[in-house]
């Protein structure tokens, strides 16, 4: 009789157990009834169309639900552990870093798909008919890092960095810390700027975190004005004020094309062709990271990979919205992960 006591008593527990999971999978139309992706806002309108696109495909599911996040508060949800109140995907402006990966596999986040799905690129941009300006990554960082090259930041004006660029005040409105955007920013232009002083390669050999610091760190007197994740608001303050600068992707810029004007770095202007043959100093791959254990819980979720796959190509829905297509053998190597379900190792990541 005890037996069958501790057995019966087993299978309530167990039924509670599924039934408490059911509810929370279908709370808010997340979890196991729909796809759920967080992230970069620079991604979220090419993983919108994608949405729309598999909705269209499969009417018979419920349509994934994207949410701009920021790439690094997304990344941080997305590792924050496994099941039904957690997303299953994460957009990214910027690949995922090893301490990332390895938040992710503390809380059992330990088998992780990274697709690149395209490129973009860091564009700086003034409103049509407004400022113009021939910048480089050392004029960049010169006018934007808090402290260039270890000393106090004076420039006030363009022409204080570089006598060939105009005595306008330096207002630059751009994406905020958590975004994958500022951390390109950083990697690609701010850090290449410092690097061009050769007083750093030797700091950097001395105290690679003062060198960071000094690298990275932007300034907090007004001459950089974060404006949150949503690139649109960056691209109405520039258009409001004509001698002001903003920062975005370049999918943003080719978007509001008629308002917007990019400006040249390095003599390069950001176009779709010098980003995908990586002649402007600003591009940069774009990824998703899907969860593999929520393959098994969510319906939809591998159909909507492939719909990335559908999606990326040169003469596809992505390019005509502003997303720069990746090379041909990349766009194999990535849907080939699709196919395979291939898990992304630390090694990978610590290569870069």
């Amino acid at each position: 009789m005890a037996y069958r006591i501790s057995a019966l008593l087993k299978t309530a527990a167990a039924l509670a157990l599924v039934a408490t999971t059911l509810a929370g999978c279908d709370a808010g139309g997340t979890g196991a009834q729909s796809v759920h992706a967080v992230g970069s806002s620079t991604v979220y309108p090419f993983a919108k169309l994608v949405a729309e696109n598999f909705s269209r495909s499969h009417p018979d599911m419920r349509s994934p639900l994207i949410e701009s996040t920021g790439t690094g508060n997304g990344i941080q949800l997305f590792c924050s552990g496994l099941g039904p109140n957690t997303p299953d995907m994460v957009n990214a402006s910027r690949r995922m870093k090893p301490s990332e990966f390895d938040a992710c596999a503390a809380n059992k986040v330990d088998e992780v798909i990274e697709l690149q799905v395209g490129l973009d690129g860091i564009a700086f941009a003034s409103a049509k008919g407004g400022i113009m300006l021939n910048l480089s990554p050392r004029t960049i960082y010169e006018a934007l890092a808090a402290r260039p090259y270890g000393k106090a930041q004076t420039a006030k004006t363009w022409a204080d960095v570089d006598p060939a660029l105009p005595a306008d005040p330096i207002l630059v409105y751009g994406p905020p810390s958590t975004s994958g955007t500022r951390d390109a920013l950083k990697e690609l232009v701010l850090v290449v700027g410092c690097a061009s002083n050769p007083a750093m390669a030797a700091l950097k050999s001395r105290d690679e975190d003062e060198y960071n610091q000094i690298c990275t760190e932007m300034r907090d007197d007004g001459g950089y004005v974060d404006q949150g994740e949503q690139d649109n608001l960056i691209v109405q303050k520039i258009v409001g004020n004509p001698r002001a600068v903003g920062v975005f992707g370049y999918s943003y810029m080719e978007e509001n094309a008629d308002r917007v004007q990019g400006l040249l770095m390095n003599d390069v202007p950001p176009t779709y062709e010098n980003i995908a043959s990586f002649a402007y100093p600003g591009a940069r791959p774009l990824f998703v990271y899907v969860k593999k254990s929520h393959m098994r819980a969510i319906p939809g979720l591998e159909d909507y990979m492939k719909e990335w796959v559908k999606s990326w190509g040169k003469d596809g829905p992505l390019a005509r919205i502003g997303m720069v297509a990746m090379p041909a053998d990349v766009m194999a190597a990535n849907a080939a992960k699709v196919q395979g379900m291939t898990l992304l190792t630390r090694a990978e990541l610590e290569a870069e």
